[in-house]
């Protein structure tokens, strides 16, 4: 019987979902849209041919051989020759350029003398890519010069003795598990996991603020919502049902689809995103109680994306964060999801690495799926939820009012008789004269 209540009121949830176009576009719209939006806008990864200018008051071989290597960097893109830093700055207020690479007059001359030369960078703060893209192009340049000019100061060396001596340990840079260093692989798993989390909440709680319209208006619900872990059991059936295909195509079409790495085992995934989708279905449903009305789920939900991203740890480590902020985090599902999601769409984590993650996931379903229950019951026998009293005394009421209309309309229906027989008489009798 149970079983029988739980399905009428997971198929009452698919049904409301169905018919409520604000609740589609939290559910279906958002999730279809904002993933393409996203990682489009990331595609390229990292900032390419920044525009630069250059004040280069040396007019020097080295120096117009550091701008041409700096040009030649797939970071740069020198766009003009100032004559003065005023002309320069010009150019950068009216954002035809971002960065100024000055060049000053003494550059070849000490080097000449064998001090250290300096040549200044200026960059828009207004983005960080602009004056990362800048520093890492001039700083490869300047180490690739810096090499030659050790090289070319080592005298009766071989060639293979000038490379040991200027760079005794060879490296290379290699970025593990992004090899573009770009934002898309770094991000775009983040919001994809947040996006999730807040249309979950934004559709619950625009759904449960209707049912409290309703319910102010009078409407009555069924006696399966009379017991309350069929209520939040078939919520939640209905809810992973369709975050179930929601899920799969944000987390797995997406990435393909934009060639994000993907290294991830179907296992660990599966067993991930459940305990995921369950405890942001308990903790969306939780919240939802404390909405009035539909549009009040706005002004509550929308703006803590953003701080939601920062408290993750995924762009700020957590180690740099105030315990306030830390032990804030773990009560939202998106932190755990994003840092364990991320280990295992990166870097192909399995789910044994990611086992802290998923434990505080299945935790925060507990918790949160209590949270729901016991608030479920009190105000269910405060009867602001539809229980048994509740449905009883609505259905005597209604019933009362029925009687009440039904005796109202024979007595209007008997005095329209009465009038039209009247009248009936009246043009009778003058028609008889």
């Amino acid at each position: 019987m149970w079983f029988k209540d739980m399905l009428d009121v997971s198929g009452k949830e698919l049904r409301k979902t169905v018919s409520d176009i604000g609740v589609l576009v939290f559910f279906i719209v958002v999730p279809l849209l904002y993933p393409l939006l996203y990682a489009y806008l990331y595609g390229r990864e990292v900032v390419r041919e920044v525009p630069v200018v250059v004040v280069d008051d040396c007019r020097s071989t080295t120096s117009r051989e550091f701008i041409r290597k700096s040009d030649a960097t797939p970071d740069l893109k020198i766009i003009s020759y100032c004559s003065d830093m005023e002309e320069a700055r010009n150019l950068v207020h009216r954002h035809k350029a971002y960065g100024i690479i000055y060049v000053p007059a003494e550059f070849e001359k000490t080097l000449a003398e064998g001090r250290q030369a300096t040549i200044n960078l200026y960059c828009d703060m207004s983005g960080l890519l602009y004056y990362k893209a800048l520093l890492s192009g001039c700083t490869m340049v300047s180490l690739d010069m810096n090499r030659d000019i050790q090289m070319e100061r080592l005298s009766g060396l071989s060639d293979w003795e000038k490379d040991v001596m200027t760079m005794p340990i060879e490296n290379e840079y290699v970025t593990m598990f992004n090899p573009a260093n770009g934002f898309q692989a770094f991000l775009i798993p983040a919001v994809l996991i947040l996006l999730l989390q807040q249309t979950l909440v934004l559709g619950v709680s625009m759904m449960a603020g209707t049912e409290n319209e309703r319910r102010r208006a009078g409407m009555v619900l069924g006696h399966e919502y009379d017991n309350p872990i069929t209520v939040l059991g078939g919520k939640a059936l209905a809810y992973l049902l369709v975050y179930g295909f929601t899920a799969t195509y944000v987390l797995c079409l997406v990435p393909w689809f934009f060639h994000m790495p993907q290294l991830w085992q179907l296992p660990t995934l599966v067993a991930f995103i459940v305990p995921f989708l369950l405890a942001s279905i308990f903790f969306s449903i939780t919240i939802s109680f404390f909405v009035r009305d539909r549009e009040s789920c706005f002004l509550l939900f929308v703006f803590a994306s953003v701080p939601l991203i920062f408290m993750s740890g995924i762009s700020w480590p957590t180690s740099n964060m105030p315990a306030m902020w830390k032990v804030l985090a773990q009560i939202f599902p998106s932190t755990h999801a994003i840092n364990g999601f991320a280990r295992i769409n990166t870097s192909g984590a399995l789910l044994q690495d990611v086992r802290y993650e998923c434990l505080m996931l299945w935790i925060l379903t507990a918790v949160y799926f209590m949270l729901s229950l016991l608030i479920y019951e009190r105000m269910y026998r405060s009867d602001k939820m539809p229980g048994a009293e509740f449905v009883i005394a609505m259905r005597t009421r209604m019933r009362k009012n029925l009687r009440v209309a039904r005796r109202d309309i024979k007595t209007v229906s008997s005095r329209v008789e009465a009038n039209l027989e009247n009248a009936t008489e009246r043009i009778r009798s003058r028609r008889r004269k």
